[in-house]
């Protein structure tokens, strides 16, 4: 297993991203969400990125050189067109723009439309919590991948949400969440190092379980809706999702997920985003509410665990704690990801800092 300290992990992602046309300083801070998914452990969202990046820019399905826009705003919302282009830059301003609101007017509500991939979903949520506000983000995916409880035909994708909420410095309560049972991926990380998936991941075209990671991605099976079966209550990841393409496509004009052919806008990803920021000052004091959140955390951490070497953690703790070992030991890249990097990178005449 290669590992790589963080600077030159995120320079890598960097020099991906220039070869593939996008302009330098969007390159630059495309790269650093990039980076912060693959520092907190967020595998599935960083550099392993990269190859299906590659895929949709060259069959014309991605603008590198993107320019989003604000084309209709209200005091407390606002809506833009991500220009077709990869979904980091488009995000970091929405959410900007939601912040920015909240400040303002107490809510900043914004939807994006014909957007891409955005990364980690958890990254745009912190920004509101950094600033002090309450933040809430989802995202519909092109990938259409998971069927309903009950159905034989894939209707979504892993529609993801995050929420998060200003605690400690640097210690917000950050959920981030597929809606699937796991992240598509971790399936695909799996498959890159030709492993197993553990049970529950993924099903046959029937409805049968599997652990085989091509299952969902070239045989015909699918990702299960959290909760994995109807018996573990997976019906509650499918009214998830609904909610995210909700907000995400039907309040955004983007391409809804029942429309797999993307009729909307051909050869675009198609995809919508929504943020919100909230700023809690409006309903009480901002510090009170902050030492609840505080307090809350504290008490789930001081919860008697089953094992004592496996403490009882809030969302954020996790990856917090990958960071800080990743800061010190280096961001890891697998050896079949690593190879088809390198490739990549010959074709595309990035520059291989690895």
């Amino acid at each position: 297993m290669s590992a790589a300290p963080y600077d030159q992990h995120r320079r890598q992602i960097e020099g991906f991203l220039v070869a593939f046309g996008m302009p330098e300083a969007t390159a630059a801070g495309t790269a650093e969400i990039m980076a912060w998914a693959d520092l907190h452990g967020i595998d599935s969202h960083g550099i392993s990125m990269i190859p299906t990046y590659d895929a949709h820019r060259r069959n014309g399905k991605m603008r590198m050189q993107a320019i989003p826009r604000i084309v209709k705003q209200t005091p407390v919302s606002a809506l833009i067109d991500g220009d077709g282009g990869l979904g980091h830059p488009t995000s970091r301003m929405a959410m900007d723009t939601a912040i920015a609101k909240a400040k303002l007017a107490g809510v900043g509500l914004v939807a994006v439309r014909n957007s891409s991939h955005f990364g980690a979903c958890g990254f745009y949520a912190r920004m509101a919590a950094d600033a002090g506000l309450i933040g809430l983000v989802t995202t519909s995916a092109s990938g259409i991948q998971v069927a309903p409880t009950g159905g034989k035909r894939a209707r979504f994708g892993t529609d993801p949400i995050a929420f998060a909420a200003p605690g400690r410095d640097g210690e917000p309560f950050l959920l981030d969440m597929a809606t699937t049972t796991v992240a598509a991926g971790r399936i695909r990380n799996k498959a890159n190092e030709g492993l197993q998936c553990p049970p529950g991941w993924v099903q046959t075209k029937d409805g049968e379980p599997s652990t085989d990671p091509l299952e969902a991605r070239e045989k015909g099976g699918f990702l299960t809706s959290l909760g994995g079966t109807a018996e573990g209550s997976s019906y509650k990841g499918y009214g998830l999702a609904s909610m995210v393409n909700i907000l995400s496509s039907a309040l955004s004009g983007a391409t809804m997920v029942t429309d797999p052919m993307h009729t909307k806008h051909p050869g675009t990803m198609g995809i919508g985003h929504f943020f919100m920021a909230m700023d809690p000052a409006m309903f009480r004091d901002e510090e009170d509410f902050r030492t609840d959140v505080i307090s809350f955390c504290d008490a789930m951490r001081a919860t008697p665990a089953i094992d004592p070497n496996q403490p009882v953690m809030v969302a954020g703790d996790p990856e917090r704690r990958r960071a800080a070992i990743r800061l010190q030991s280096g961001i890891p890249i697998a050896p079949g990801l690593l190879t088809q990097l390198r490739q990549v990178a010959e074709a595309s005449g990035a520059p291989w800092v690895l």
